[in-house]
């Protein structure tokens, strides 16, 4: 498989996927793509051809097209078809509902697992783990069950913060998923600080960017700190 998955698409002071634009860059001209098939699903507040709005000039710098799902007449042929597929973030509740309402997650797990490249940022980055139980956004609507994907065996959480803002008292996200480790044991989460990503390149899975290392839990062990570069294949091993 081929999968880049960024914790982010925004950074303070620059312009839309900017920071994220040479690994998307390199990710899509490896593969000789042209065009890509972007879902939009995730947009709650933000309609599908706005969201596709935003895409296409960043695609754009980089040389890439990009064609909107939703104004396919036939989506899953669409997929089928499709040079590469890109998912973008917001509410990953929502993305997962419409999804499978439009029955794309099996012909989708299907053209990735067949080789078609994969990217996506924050939801849908989620989109790829077994379940969306490690995502940070509110339920805002039933999606119909918790599994996604399961491109990957482990769970990703998005904009992983270590430790509370001064004043904030709540759980922290360490917290938080050290509360998930405790009810699925067997399972490692993945914490992307901004500005980081995984790609995965056949059996080679390794954390880029510049916004820190990634924070690796699972139940029973203390978490461990992977810096831009490491080597994180033991994330593929399920056992």
């Amino acid at each position: 498989m081929h999968l880049l998955l960024l914790s982010n698409s925004a950074r303070e002071g620059s312009g839309y996927l900017e920071w994220a634009q040479p690994y998307l860059a390199e990710f899509f001209a490896s593969k000789r793509v042209a065009k890509v098939l972007f879902v939009p699903y995730a947009g709650a507040t933000l309609g599908a051809d706005e969201y596709v709005g935003r895409i296409v000039p960043a695609f754009a710098r980089f040389g890439v097209a990009v064609e909107g799902i939703h104004a396919a007449a036939d989506p899953v042929s669409a997929v089928m078809r499709a040079e590469a597929l890109v998912v973008g973030g917001g509410s990953t509740w929502k993305l997962l509902r419409d999804l499978r309402s439009a029955r794309l997650l099996r012909p989708i797990r299907q053209r990735v697992l067949q080789g078609m490249p994969y990217a996506g940022w924050s939801a849908g980055s989620n989109l790829a783990c077994p379940t969306i139980m490690t995502t940070n956004d509110m339920p805002i609507c039933d999606p119909g069950g918790f599994d996604a994907l399961g491109l990957i065996p482990f769970q990703i959480n998005p904009h992983y913060l270590h430790g509370n803002p001064p004043g904030f008292k709540g759980e922290t996200r360490e917290e938080r998923i050290r509360e998930f480790g405790a009810l699925n044991p067997r399972v490692w989460v993945a914490a992307l600080r901004e500005c980081t990503g995984l790609r995965l390149e056949g059996e080679r899975l390794s954390l880029f960017g510049d916004g820190g290392a990634c924070r690796v839990f699972r139940d029973g062990r203390e978490p461990s700190e992977i810096a831009a570069g490491g080597d994180l294949r033991f994330l593929m091993d399920p056992a």
